[in-house]
């Protein structure tokens, strides 16, 4: 069944996969009162490879059969053959098995949403998937000789000729701002640059908070939803990638993506528990690209046991290229994590509390490889990317929780790209908050401001809760470092030696850089 006839005439485009937020929205929640009603005894998306590994798989998760009829699809072009019919990846799509008895209350359940809803097939006990078209088979084989038994490829891995010249390219002869100007110009220019400026713009298109159950979204560092209204019960989701870390080490740029949704789950107060990915690559039939999607998936699992949150899916996308050139590789990774009550979620941006505290966790290095810095500036790829601590990770994310349960958060913003700086702006301009910010005496200013060190997060808490909190993270082994203060009233954020910025100069930079690409 699908949310097609909920669409109305919306148009489609029948050749290519078009998402439909709104029609995904009924459908999904055409779903849960299905769910809610005890009427579906089996259920399963149609993504990759469409009703051939929707069936496959629920045919050979029980002990039975499946017959379907592939003549009775709803189709939205004409013309169409029984091959096209089955491995066809149209949107907002879900197969469902349902007791003869259950049909009239799942029809009505589905009528009442304005979902289409058509009956394809029956379970049989046959223990084979058996697809018919007009009454002539076109599929007769074992479910599980498709789903779970299929051939394994060898396909050629080689590590690239280019990839240790590519690392020895470091950033380290590239020109840095050295004066307080120049660092000011740079802040500016960092801040509208397209990965890091606002995506407002984009994000506003799309009511996120529909229902009234989104408590926090873009530009937080995770999206979080309360999934139940009496304990107030949430979910918090994050995703992350920076492609140009994966090209320079596909396995440290993989651990790098997760640590950074992990982190960013972790810094609204939610406990992170699972993984979802979605890995991009090249053609697989580049051994250099192979290579590539064998060290990030090498990554990423090692990863996970190192974090001891488990992967429960994700999907695998090749051939993302054009003739020879391929896209960097882009280990997506998701993170999901649970908050026992939204009510204490952390907001990613400064408040109005008088008397805050900012304090950086983490140590600060002097790491540019893959850096936005050198992209921005200097159209720069080279290097190695920073250095990843996925046993600090943890470590971290278990102090943020700890430390929103105990009421000690005001605020929290994970570092990444572009640094402490980037992570400062965003958190003044999210709470229209200014800020005072002291670095450490004697530092570089330009590497305290823009290093893309990870395992690093900007908290704000007041200042009577900082001997405590101190005392938290020192007892756990967690550095911590004093950088500034908030300034609610001041409009402004002062970064002592290096610039003082109007807020509002700053918004227009953050904000204004994708809409002017776009007029």
């Amino acid at each position: 069944f699908s949310g097609e006839e909920s669409a109305g005439r919306r148009k489609k485009l029948p050749s290519v996969q078009v998402g439909d937020p709104f029609t995904e929205k009924v459908l999904i929640e055409c779903c849960l009162e299905l769910y809610r009603a005890g009427v579906v005894v089996g259920i399963q998306d149609l993504g990759g490879a469409g009703l051939s590994c929707a069936t496959s798989e629920l045919a050979s998760a029980g002990d039975g059969g499946m017959h379907v009829w592939l003549d009775r699809v709803p189709l939205r072009a004409e013309g169409m053959t029984p091959a096209e019919i089955l491995s066809s990846e149209s949107q907002e799509r879900m197969m469902a098995i349902v007791r003869p008895d259950d049909m009239d209350a799942f029809l009505r359940v589905c009528d009442r949403w304005e979902v289409l809803a058509t009956e394809i097939g029956e379970v049989t006990e046959t223990g084979r998937l058996v697809i018919t078209w007009h009454g002539h088979v076109v599929v007769d084989v074992p479910p599980r000789t498709v789903a779970h038994e299929g051939p394994v490829y060898q396909r050629p891995v080689e590590r690239p000729a280019d990839q240790d010249a590519l690392r020895a390219a470091g950033p380290e002869s590239l020109t840095r701002p050295s004066t307080p100007r120049e660092l000011r110009e740079l802040l500016l220019r960092m801040v509208s640059s397209p990965n890091l400026a606002s995506k407002r713009w984009v994000t506003e298109q799309y009511d996120r908070y529909v229902r009234g159950n989104s408590v926090l979204a873009q530009p937080s560092d995770s999206g979080m939803v309360r999934v139940d209204e009496e304990t107030g019960r949430g979910v918090a989701m994050s995703t992350d990638c920076n492609g140009r870390y994966c090209k320079l080490d596909p396995y440290i740029g993989a651990q790098l993506a997760l640590a950074e949704a992990y982190r960013n789950v972790a810094t609204t107060g939610a406990t992170p528990l699972a993984v979802t990915d979605c890995m991009n690559f090249g053609s697989p039939e580049d051994p250099g690209v192979m290579w590539q999607f064998e060290q990030a998936v090498r990554g990423l699992a090692d990863g996970c046991r190192e974090l001891g949150i488990p992967v429960t899916g994700g999907n695998v996308s090749f051939y993302n290229q054009t003739g020879e050139v391929a896209i960097l590789p882009t280990p997506v990774v998701g993170v999901l994590g649970v908050i026992d009550d939204v009510g204490r979620r952390v907001p990613t941006g400064l408040t109005d509390e008088p008397d805050q505290t900012l304090l950086l966790l983490g140590d600060t290095r002097d790491e540019f490889g893959g850096s936005e810095w050198a992209h921005v500036v200097h159209d720069h790829l080279g290097g190695v990317p920073p250095t990843v601590d996925l046993a600090r990770e943890r470590l971290l994310g278990e102090v943020l929780v700890a430390a929103s349960r105990a009421g000690m958060l005001l605020a929290a913003h994970d570092l990444s790209e572009g640094g402490l700086a980037q992570a400062v702006v965003e958190s003044c301009l999210l709470g229209s908050v200014g800020a005072r910010i002291v670095l450490p005496e004697g530092s570089d200013p330009f590497v305290q401001l823009f290093s893309e060190s990870a395992g690093r997060v900007l908290v704000a808490v007041s200042n009577a809760v900082v001997p405590a909190f101190t005392e938290m993270c020192a007892s756990r082994g967690l550095p911590l470092t004093e950088i500034g203060i908030a300034t609610p009233e001041s409009g402004i954020l002062h970064i002592d030696g290096v610039a003082t910025l109007g807020l509002d100069e700053l918004r227009d930079a953050w904000e204004g850089a994708l809409p002017a690409l776009f007029d």
